[in-house]
């Protein structure tokens, strides 16, 4: 029997709790999750592209280790659906926080059925206690020099004070 590949897609800039309570509730659908680092050339990166892919690396391991799923962290430029297939993905991973994101998410599953109907998308809203956790957000505070320890795993916190 195949494994079930999913991805999860974003710019994980910085990964925060958030993106870490779709990727355990993730861990309950599939056998594989490839989460996907995008490039977007019009955000101002906190995190360089290859430390971001470490600091998934490292935030990961545990989570595959405890709920027994296999994790490739990957970069791609370019569409989504042309690297879930490379990929061999069959399911798109995507986290809600709020019915902005939900409408934003629809326009996509609209136009990404349109490329690949061969790609499903899975919604997965928030938990309550990350709900309102937003990358961006916790970017903004960071770049200020406020406190997000709150918002994002021990890791994020360390490869910040380098």
């Amino acid at each position: 029997m195949s494994k079930l590949v999913g991805f999860y897609p974003g710019s994980f800039d910085p990964v925060t709790n958030g993106h870490l309570d779709v990727v355990e509730r993730a861990c309950k659908l599939v056998d594989v999750l490839i989460v996907a680092v995008g490039t977007n050339a019009t955000k101002k990166p906190l995190f360089a592209h290859q430390d971001r892919l470490a600091l998934l690396e490292q935030v990961l391991a545990p989570v595959g280790k405890r709920t027994d799923t296999e994790f490739k962290v990957v970069d791609f430029s370019g569409l989504m659906v042309t690297a879930a297939r490379e990929h061999g993905a069959r399911l798109i991973i995507r986290g809600l926080r709020d019915t902005t994101d939900y409408n934003y998410e629809m326009q996509m599953v609209g136009m990404n059925a349109q490329m690949a109907p061969d790609l499903q998308t899975v919604f997965l809203p928030s938990s309550p206690h990350v709900r309102h956790i937003s990358a961006t957000l916790v970017r903004q505070i960071a770049e200020m020099g406020g406190d997000i320890s709150a918002f994002v795993p021990q890791i994020v916190l360390k490869a910040l004070k380098k």
